[in-house]
């Protein structure tokens, strides 16, 4: 897990991307913007944010549950925010709510108390969102001279 986590991303037309998960055998997958940016080809970036949140979540709660020799059966999770503008006007989500639904009943499963207690610290993704992902931006051009940032802090290629 403390190996460097590479995606790289081509732009395809417009506003639509190939996301590459590289060091890995994962399909390519294509995003896109909504209109009147993009096509709507695929997600686009707030929608992918939203889904790593949920999906990292629900799989949190899984691991945490079976932890506890629970089998709670198929999990669904749902997650909801509305972008709001800032005060710079710039479009941003302020806000998340997941709802992560249990088959069966809680009185059923083991630990819950201690599962729920848990769970959320396992989950890489929220975890780093709620604490502040420090982002290191790098501009280069095709010569590879360096017109923002250091390429040395690990932003760029």
């Amino acid at each position: 897990m403390n190996t460097a986590i590479r995606i790289h991303l081509e732009q395809e037309g417009d506003y639509a991307f190939r996301v590459h998960f590289d060091d890995t055998a994962l399909a390519p997958l294509l995003t896109d913007e909504p209109a009147p940016l993009g096509h709507e080809q695929g997600p686009n970036p707030a929608r992918m944010l939203l889904a790593a949140i949920a999906n990292c979540l629900v799989a949190s709660l899984l691991f945490a549950l079976r932890k506890h020799r629970n089998d709670p059966g198929r999990l669904v999770a749902e997650v909801t925010a509305t972008p709001q503008r800032n005060e710079q006007g710039r479009w941003r989500l302020p806000t998340a709510s997941v709802t992560l639904r249990l088959p069966g009943h809680g009185a059923d499963l083991h630990n819950l108390d201690r599962v729920l207690a848990q769970f959320e610290d396992f989950c890489i993704v929220t975890q780093s969102v709620r604490q502040g992902i420090e982002v290191a931006v790098t501009v280069v051009d095709s010569d590879g001279a360096v017109l923002l940032g250091n390429a040395g802090t690990g932003g760029g290629s």
